[in-house]
């Protein structure tokens, strides 16, 4: 790993997998990540632990499943005492930053009882789920939409918009005939250009923040956590990528009438939400959808800009980079909209990652079809970093075998994913406490299976029904594959790393040894 000094993580919300044209989308054209891809590995059956934002960012940012680190949902803090990338890569000598969006909620109460000061500098990073805010940003977050002085209202402001929320006002609301400011919360309203420049919107803002980063870092080595936005909702884009793709350009809905038929209790509830009514329908779609990959091909675009920088300054010949998402968006695909459940247009995320070493040069190019966790970035950081491993509390596995070509012995056989629907409609519907609303996903080769707390399973035949149309959970022909999946889950979950206070080297250099420290048990 010579040369190797930078790490650049870069996240874009709700991008789901399959739309970039490097994934096999049609008529959504994405060259800039298409050529990262060129240089790095695409690995094609990469999934979050959780599809919702908040959970899936705290799994990205701490390597353990949420089981684990326990922020089960959009709002629910990340404990205190939870370690984060910053905190394996500071050590190392890295500045480690955020710009732009990670959907974690501090655990107040926990800084409190330790006696931390919020404002102190260790406040500060553990506020922020280990990162030096650079610029921290989430965009839709509540808090921060009636903050005036959020950095990115503040410099709108600046700019001449003029607006108490200009967020809102401007960068994420369509203009009707009379000048009226029709909100981008309205999907109807998508097709609308947003009532702002296209250099002044969001995903060009933190495009020039992460270069001003970049610069700013000078020549000490960093981990720089970009993550974007948009594609997630409002779904309003700026001209021209308002109107730069038409429902022709929309590729087939996946979703079956079976689905409907006799749903899966769960499944049922949601489909009862209004996001997936609305997205049910295909005017909404052939509305939503065209904007959707237009806010997509502006991404792709600014991190062209991003990527020539990095040429132009050397960067790219010492810098680790990673292209993902938090987890995808249904758009109507299973009759759904928004993400949570477990089909593939939801769990899987894209994961392209690219290392400038030469050792990697037998890879590049290539697509990997290895399962591959959210998880996996921390320990693959860790280890491009020359820190040692920390499998007592690391829960996912480097990449680096991979991406250098080394063959692997051993590698998993499954990817598990979890979801507390605790704070949705859904839970109401069917009558659940807050502490029942759980699920839990493995997904192996063929088979995917859905545990779900007080309700029958989920299973889908991957082989035979790669659309996930046919649930095959209540089949009794399928009651043994049920089983053994049921198992493989069961053994998942009772292995989870639950002694982090200490290695398991401390534990084999202290096992036995009570005679010798003195402590005599049972001697006679």
């Amino acid at each position: 790993m010579a040369g190797l000094r930078n790490i650049l993580f870069i996240m874009a919300d709700q991008l789901r997998a399959d739309y970039l044209s490097c994934a096999g989308h049609s008529t959504l054209q994405t060259p800039h990540i298409d050529g990262l891809a060129k240089r790095g590995v695409l690995f094609d059956r990469a999934y979050c632990q959780a599809p919702v934002c908040g959970p899936s960012r705290m799994s990205f940012y701490t390597g353990r499943y949420m089981t684990s680190h326990g922020a089960t949902y959009n709002g629910v803090p990340l404990r205190a005492t939870e370690l984060t990338m910053g905190d394996y890569l500071r050590p190392l000598g890295y500045r480690v930053a955020l710009v732009g969006k990670t959907h974690m909620k501090s655990d107040d109460e926990g800084l409190r009882r330790l006696g931390i000061d919020p404002q102190s500098s260790l406040g500060v990073l553990v506020s922020e789920c280990g990162f030096e805010p650079f610029e921290r940003d989430d965009g839709l977050h509540p808090n921060q939409l009636l903050d005036p002085d959020l950095a990115y209202n503040a410099w709108l402001r600046v700019k001449g918009y003029v607006s108490e929320n200009p967020w809102h006002d401007y960068a994420n609301a369509g203009e009707g005939p009379g000048g009226e400011i029709l909100s981008g919360w309205y999907m109807r309203n998508a097709n609308l250009p947003a009532r702002i420049r296209e250099e002044d919107s969001e995903t060009p803002y933190m495009t020039d923040r992460a270069i001003d980063f970049i610069r700013d870092a000078g020549e000490q080595p960093w981990c720089l956590h970009l993550s974007y936005i948009k594609p997630h909702w409002p779904y309003i884009a700026p001209a021209p990528y308002h109107n730069m793709y038409s429902p022709e350009d929309v590729q087939p809905v996946r979703k079956h009438d079976a689905e409907r038929h006799d749903p899966h209790p769960v499944v049922a509830a949601f489909m009862q939400h209004e996001e997936s009514v609305n997205f049910s329908r295909d005017d909404v779609r052939d509305t939503v959808v065209p904007t959707y990959m237009g806010l997509v091909k502006q991404l792709d675009d600014h991190l062209g800009r991003l990527f020539a920088f990095l040429e132009q300054s050397g960067r790219m010949k010492d810098t680790l980079i990673v292209l993902t998402s938090d987890h995808g968006d249904y758009l109507g695909d299973h009759w759904l909209g928004e993400k949570e459940l477990f089909h593939e247009e939801s769990v899987r995320i894209p994961m392209i990652v690219y290392h400038p070493d030469a050792a990697a040069d037998a890879t590049r190019g290539k697509i990997d079809h290895a399962f591959v966790e959210a998880i996996d970035l921390v320990p693959t950081f860790l280890e491009a970093a020359g820190g040692a491993p920390q499998p007592h509390r690391l829960e996912g596995v480097s990449l680096l075998p991979r991406l250098f070509g080394r063959a692997t012995q051993q590698w998993r056989e499954a990817v598990f994913s979890e979801c507390d629907y605790a704070f949705r409609p859904a839970r109401q519907t069917l009558g659940l406490p807050p502490d029942r609303a759980r699920a839990y996903m493995i997904r192996t080769d063929r088979w995917k299976y859905i545990a779900y707390e007080g309700f029958r399973p989920q299973l889908f035949d991957l082989q035979e029904d790669p659309e996930e149309y046919r649930d095959l959970g209540d089949s009794a022909a399928h009651a043994s594959v049920c089983e053994e999946l049921a198992a493989q889950l069961f053994e998942w979950l009772r292995r989870r790393r639950i002694r982090t206070t200490l290695s398991d080297a401390d534990v084999e250099r202290r096992t036995g040894t009570a005679k010798a420290r003195g402590m005599l048990f049972g001697v006679w």
